[in-house]
């Protein structure tokens, strides 16, 4: 209990620094429920899968193979909340903002006494089946190194339990055979970070520059880029970088209130002064219509995985010219285009005449796209087209099936 009040002690005067209670209390509720919940199932789970392994009603590889996957699933759970900033989802508004409270959370029920929330669960027992959990996945992983998700789900593991320094190594084996998985490299920065006591300099930075290169709109690489700008003192860079994570969480959000704050602070920070209110006139270029998903598709679709809609020119860079974040649950939706989505200043949706539309189901929560991601694509339209309709019914790395 020592460490859990000191780590506590430390993580609550951060999270008062930067003044993110309000986020942070929303989330703990919430979060305790869901966890004595899943620990309750999961444990009569494997109740019952010893209890069938031992009557003989199930075979020794049938029980291993289910009882991995039942473990797939608890830590997934376990470090669900660590991982959503990412992943899209990646809820994260500024680095320390929102990476304390989670981490605090994280530490909580890693080394501290959940069950005073919730005496009728068995916490402890819980606790020490993840740290078992994540100890065999490690020893899994030395008979398969190849296993890429595998070293995801040790690296997030790892993180939510404060083991910052595995968390990192783990995430450089994933780095390694996916070099082009921006959201393993933005993972890896920033628990490379907080391995090295929260510095963001050298190392971490460079990963984020490369994740940034492969997907310019990962919104824990945008976040986490704009802290290491911050701290270094480059405060126009800094608002810049959070500046382009407003096009990827809803307007009225709290997260997006939350980076307009940044920015401002960034911006006062660097003698930015704060820029004219706009006028009401609509802009420049807009583009306007529907997407749907395929009914054939819908079985593959979870309701909160991230769907990205977004312009590309016809004829010019292949970087998205406009960004709009939504949920399937959302689908069919509508969606409307224009320059202030421009995920950089020299590409702007105004800029160029002919664009397709694209909208994608992405399983990772990455922009960059995925095999398995759901996809979609419009015909090549005015950029300020309206009732333009984009279907998703194809799969990333499968033939379309012929008629």
């Amino acid at each position: 209990m020592i460490l859990f009040w000191t780590l506590g002690a430390l993580l609550a005067a951060a999270a008062l620094a930067i003044a993110a209670r309000p986020l942070w209390r929303r989330r703990v509720a919430g979060a305790v429920s869901r966890e004595a919940l899943n620990a309750a199932v999961y444990r009569d789970q494997l109740r019952e899968l010893d209890a069938e392994l031992a009557s003989g009603a199930l075979a020794q590889a049938d029980s291993e193979r289910t009882r991995q996957e039942i473990e797939r699933r608890v830590l997934e759970d376990f470090s669900r909340e660590e991982a959503k900033g990412g992943q899209g989802g990646n809820r994260f508004v500024a680095y320390a903002a929102l990476a304390v409270p989670l981490l605090a959370l994280a530490v909580y029920f890693a080394v501290g006494n959940p069950g005073a929330l919730a005496p009728q669960q068995d916490d402890e027992v819980t606790r020490q089946q993840v740290e078992e959990m994540v100890a065999r996945l490690a020893a899994r992983l030395k008979e398969n190194p190849d296993d890429v998700q595998g070293w995801k789900m040790l690296g997030r593991s790892y993180s939510v339990m404060g083991r910052f320094g595995e968390a990192a190594e783990a995430y450089a084996q994933a780095a390694r055979r996916a070099p082009r998985d921006a959201q393993v490299l933005a993972d890896f920065a920033d628990a490379l970070a907080m391995a090295q006591g929260r510095n963001l300099a050298g190392d971490p930075e460079k990963l984020l520059v490369r994740a940034l290169e492969i997907d310019p709109a990962n919104l824990k690489a945008l976040a986490l880029a704009g802290t290491a700008a911050f701290d270094r003192g480059d405060f126009a860079v800094a608002a810049s970088f959070w500046q382009r994570m407003l096009p990827l969480v809803p307007a009225d959000s709290e997260d997006a209130s939350t980076i307009r704050e940044n920015v401002a602070q960034a911006q006062a920070r660097a003698g930015i002064a704060p820029a004219p209110a706009a006028p009401k006139a609509a802009p420049r270029a807009k583009l306007a219509g529907t997407v749907s998903l395929s009914p054939g598709l819908k079985a593959r679709a979870a309701p909160d995985d991230v769907v990205f809609i977004f312009a590309r020119a016809s004829e010019g860079p292949p970087m998205p010219l406009a960004v709009l974040r939504k949920r399937v649950r959302d689908l069919p939706a509508s969606f409307a285009l224009d320059d202030s989505m421009a995920m950089a200043p020299s590409l702007r949706l105004s800029a160029f005449p002919r664009v397709v539309v694209g909208a994608r189901v992405s399983k990772s929560g990455s922009a960059t796209p995925q095999p398995g991601d759901l996809q979609g694509a419009s015909a090549v339209v005015a950029n300020d087209a309206a009732g333009v309709k984009v279907t998703i019914d194809a799969v990333v790395g499968e033939k379309p099936a012929r008629p």
